[in-house]
Parts: C-alpha cells; sequence; structure tokens
C-alpha cells in the first residue's frame, strides 16, 4: 500500500447537504422537485452530469440548450460556493484528521480524487489542503465517475500503480470508478448502496490506518490464492 485517494464530499467533509440545498433551488426554477432518492444519484457525478440527470427524471433532457444548461451549472455553483463558504475546520468529518495524520506518519502518499470543481476551496476553508500530495483536477478529465479516469490520474500524480493505491467513497459512481481503476475500494455508509466495494464501514470514524492495513493484506492473500 503506497497511497490512498479520497474523495471529498461524504469522506473528508459533508458537503452533500449544500450540493442538494442548491440543486433543489435550481431546480424549483426548472419546476422539478429533487427529493432524497434522486438526491443519491447525483452523488459522486459532474455538475453537468448531475443537472442531465436531474432533466431526465422529468422528462426535460431536451428542452435546454447546451448554453442554458451551462448557466443553469453556473447558478447552482453560485449558490453552493454561498452555502460552503462558511466552512471551518470544525466541519471535518469524524475521525479524519487522526487518520490524516496516520497515513502520513506510516509514509502513505495522499491525494483527492472529486467531482467537485471547488475541492481547492473547500480544503483551504478546512484548513487540510497542504495534507494532499494532489487534488485531480475534474475539469482536465474526459469521463467522470463512474467511469476510473479521476482515480487513474491520480495515481499517476503521486507517482504509483493503481493496484498498489486504495480509494475510499461513499458513492456507488465512486465505488464504480475505484473498482475499474483496479484499486481496493473502502465504501463509507450504507452497505445496500456501495455493496461493490471491497470493504464498507458505517462512518469515518471507523477509518484508521491498522484497517487499511488489514484490509490491504487480506486483499493480497486473496489474489495469492
Amino acid at each position: 500500500m503506497k497511497a490512498v485517494l479520497f474523495d471529498l464530499d461524504g469522506v473528508i467533509t459533508d458537503t452533500a447537504k449544500y450540493h442538494f440545498e442548491a440543486w433543489r433551488a435550481i431546480s424549483k426554477t426548472l419546476d422539478i422537485e429533487v427529493n432524497e432518492d434522486l438526491n443519491e444519484r447525483l452523488k459522486g457525478v459532474s455538475r453537468e452530469e448531475s443537472l442531465n440527470r436531474i432533466l431526465l427524471s422529468a422528462n426535460k433532457e431536451d428542452m435546454y440548450t447546451k448554453e442554458e444548461k451551462d448557466k443553469l451549472c453556473k447558478a447552482k455553483n453560485d449558490v453552493y460556493i454561498e452555502l460552503i463558504n462558511s466552512l471551518t475546520p470544525k466541519d471535518i468529518l469524524p475521525g479524519i484528521e487522526a487518520f490524516i495524520k496516520e497515513l502520513k506518519k506510516n509514509n502513505i502518499k495522499l491525494g483527492i480524487a472529486s467531482a467537485s470543481k471547488n475541492a481547492p476551496r473547500i480544503l483551504e476553508a478546512l484548513g487540510i489542503k497542504d495534507e494532499f500530495d494532489c487534488i485531480v483536477n475534474p475539469s482536465l478529465i474526459s469521463r467522470g465517475k463512474p467511469s476510473p479516469d479521476i482515480f487513474i490520474e491520480g495515481c499517476r500524480m503521486l507517482n504509483v500503480d493503481s493496484k498498489d493505491c486504495i480509494g475510499i467513497e461513499d458513492s456507488y459512481s465512486g465505488i464504480k470508478a475505484i473498482n475499474s481503476a483496479n484499486m481496493i475500494s473502502i465504501g463509507v455508509g450504507k452497505s445496500d448502496i456501495l455493496k461493490d466495494c471491497n470493504y464498507i464501514v458505517d462512518n469515518t470514524e471507523l477509518l484508521d490506518y491498522k484497517l487499511l492495513h488489514k484490509i490491504w493484506s487480506e486483499q493480497e492473500k486473496r489474489k495469492l490464492g
């Protein structure tokens, strides 16, 4: 195990609620309701793909031009930025700070593989941006999650092979992306949603270096048969 790539929303901090509020505000202007079930399908995917899924849910995907969709995405992001401006280090999810320190102490490289274009801003507000060796820019990735591209790019930036890296996610599309990148996947959240991951924890407090080392060892034994 040489590196760990983290998703951001739902793993480092809980900004998913702000995405939900922002999309719900924009969707109201389109006469579309974003409920909890639809919101779950927006996790881990890009802003543009999220809008497409919202429009598709109401059979309105062909009612807007690309320019109109771009404006809607910008409007959503403006609402979201306003909401996350209140973030502080207190908003880091339980156990994550100690977990990051443990990994660094054991010379594990750390990276962020998030669909959020605001990841650097969020990490700066949380006071932990400098803890990460790389932050993948999703704008430069041709295919978003569940395609593996963002995790493959993260491994490239960290100069490690994907088979030597663990990915941590809280979304179905994120777990699919990690698995497709030939990495070990750890899910944070509900087992019915994250059933395809190699290992799952209920919450971030359960993440520590000892657990990752155990998961890594077990996966290596399975490979050897």
